[in-house]
């Protein structure tokens, strides 16, 4: 069985057993996460399709690791102005592994 979740303003297919990193959530290492913004769920030939999201459909998953991206650098520059700005980040993320995905 798999379906599609948004969270974090992105959108991710999952199955069960999956690991995924998302945007980060205020969890700890080892908690349970519920997520119910499930936008497709299905198994097969049979899928159903949220208007947005599936009612009755969960997808519970458990954190496996809260970190930070690699450093992305931001370079902005204009030729012959002498205008140079140097940036960076480190996106914070949440590793989860789906243990369970529902429908009712």
């Amino acid at each position: 069985m798999f379906a599609v979740l948004s969270t974090g303003g992105k959108q991710y297919k999952v199955s069960q057993g999956d690991l995924i990193e998302i945007e980060k959530l205020d969890s700890n290492v080892g908690d349970t996460v519920t997520l119910d913004q499930v936008l497709m769920v299905g198994e097969g030939e049979d899928v159903q399709v949220g208007s947005p999201y599936v009612s009755g459909c969960k997808v519970t998953g458990e954190v496996m690791e809260q970190g930070k991206d690699a450093k992305i650098i931001i370079f902005k520059k204009k030729r012959r102005k002498g205008y140079r700005r140097k940036n960076g980040h480190r996106q914070l993320f949440t590793q989860l592994k789906i243990t369970e995905i529902t429908k009712d």
